[in-house]
Parts: structure tokens; C-alpha cells; sequence
């Protein structure tokens, strides 16, 4: 009869090991309240605007679509779709809660610029708004970088406000984009 004493102090050691890499995984994060506040976009919205690149232009409506969804209950993602003027516009948008900054932070990219959009921003004491800034060309002024900000206002459940501002030379902020969004019925 074969000795069962090695089997035995194998299977002892395989369970001990296994136990101890079991107590040795971090626990994985949970999602805040500053995420689960971003839960409220997701869904599909119609999208209305207007748009002005300056006093000595017309403005520009626009119509679209924005689906959006979280990911893994820390990021929301936007996808917009649209179209500025007759030139066919998608945009995708990321935006999180950074808990060492305790900063809401994001991305934008779409298809009708190279340019790569990194947000900060913060939700004011309402609890409604959301407000995103960020560094980039300046379109008033050719080679400028300046600073702007997208600003998101729950009205109500299935209503958001949205404008885009971008701050002139002279230190004034001007809006060059104000429109709505409507949650889609089918939701």
C-alpha cells in the first residue's frame, strides 16, 4: 500500500496556498456617489442647438443624438452624433470622478478636429450642474490655445441644458453653444 503522507501534505499545501493568494487580491473599488451621480445621462437624448463662432457670424442649428452608458459603473461615456451645418459630426466624450483630485475628469475627441479634449470640473452645490473645463485652440484667435468650459444642467429627469463657452482675449466668457436635450420616450 502506498504511503499517503505525501499526497496528504500536498493536498494541505495546495489548499494553504490557495487560501493565502485568495487573502492576498486587493479588494477592487466600489463605485462613490460622484460616479453613480453620472448614472443620470445614461440613456438616448435628442439634441437641439445653436451655434456661433462669432458676432459677424450667422448662428448654426444643429440637431443630433447622444446615447449615453456607463461603463463599469465609474465612467460615463457619450457618444454624439450630429450634424453642424450640413458636415456630418460623431463626438465621444468620457467623463469619471478622480477620488485623489476630487475632480470629475474626461475626455473629448470627434471627427471633425485632431484635437484630443481633457476635462476637469466639478458639480455644483445644486446637485444639477456639471461643469467641465478644459484647455484648447482658440478659435477667435488662430495659433492661441485658451481655456473653455461645457456645462451640463439637469432641468429635470429627462431634460439637460448644455452650453459650451470659451473665454475671449478680454477675459469674458462667451457662449457658442446652448441647446437642450430630451430623453428619448422609448426609454
Amino acid at each position: 500500500m502506498p504511503n499517503p503522507l505525501p499526497l496528504l501534505s500536498l493536498t494541505f499545501a495546495l489548499l494553504f496556498v490557495g487560501d493565502a493568494v485568495a487573502q492576498e487580491q486587493p479588494t477592487m473599488p466600489e463605485p462613490t456617489p460622484e460616479h453613480q451621480w453620472l448614472q443620470q445621462f445614461s440613456g438616448n437624448w435628442t439634441t437641439k442647438s445653436e451655434s456661433s463662432m462669432g458676432p459677424d457670424q450667422p448662428p448654426v442649428q444643429c440637431e443630433g443624438i447622444m446615447t449615453s452608458r456607463m461603463l463599469g459603473g465609474f465612467w460615463l461615456i457619450n457618444n454624439m452624433k450630429g450634424d453642424y451645418a450640413g458636415t456630418p459630426m460623431n463626438g465621444i466624450q468620457t467623463i469619471g470622478f478622480d477620488e485623489s483630485r476630487k475632480k470629475y475628469v474626461g475626455t473629448w475627441i470627434d471627427s471633425v478636429t485632431s484635437f484630443m479634449w481633457h476635462y476637469e470640473g466639478h458639480v455644483d452645490s445644486t446637485g444639477k450642474v456639471l461643469t467641465l473645463e478644459a484647455e484648447g485652440p482658440n478659435f477667435m484667435s488662430d495659433g492661441k490655445t485658451t481655456k473653455f468650459e461645457d456645462i451640463y444642467e439637469f432641468k429635470s429627469e429627462n431634460e439637460l441644458s448644455i452650453q459650451s463657452r470659451i473665454l475671449a482675449d478680454d477675459g469674458q466668457w462667451i457662449t457658442f453653444v446652448s441647446g437642450t436635450a430630451n430623453r428619448s420616450k422609448s426609454e
